[in-house]
């Protein structure tokens, strides 16, 4: 049976795939009492990454769409921690946001609000979270967005 996250997640056309593999020496998250941190995820959909270069080569609202992405990848994760029952999330607690950014860039809190968005309309109050979005002068693959997130469960 699926539960109320992960059926409003199908409603919004969303299904969490398996939590993706971290592609260097670090675990994917790591559980503390009731709180999981989650390694940061790229940007990335069924065509590979999401590269570019936010004041430069991408603009704000694609930002938003690869961050978006990212919280996806977040919320599989999470799955993942809460030995796949999406439901075991109470909230999600903060996200810290890195765009891909030229020096004179100012908009990352718009392209972080891809996730943050995304969150809320997912999960309801239980995604509203507090949050930093910075920029990067590169991130790693060239990816436009990377995104880590700690999360309460029960």
């Amino acid at each position: 049976m699926t539960g109320k996250f992960e059926t409003r997640l199908a409603e919004l056309g969303v299904t969490l795939a398996d939590a993706p593999a971290p592609a260097a020496n670090y675990v994917p998250f790591v559980q503390v009492g009731d709180l999981v941190f989650v390694s940061g995820q790229i940007s990335q959909d069924a065509n590979g990454f999401i590269t570019g270069k936010l004041g430069d080569t991408m603009s704000t609202e694609a930002g938003a769409v690869a961050a978006r992405t990212c919280a996806i990848s977040l919320l599989a994760q999470v799955k993942a921690a809460c030995g796949g029952d999406l439901d075991r999330l109470v909230r999600v607690v903060k996200l810290s946001g890195f765009v891909n950014s030229t020096q004179d860039y100012t908009e990352q809190p718009k392209v972080i609000n891809g996730a943050s968005d995304f969150l809320v309309e997912a999960l309801g109050d239980a995604g509203r979270h507090a949050r930093a979005a910075v920029s990067a002068p590169s991130l790693p693959l060239g990816v436009a967005v990377e995104i880590e997130g700690i999360f309460q469960i029960a």
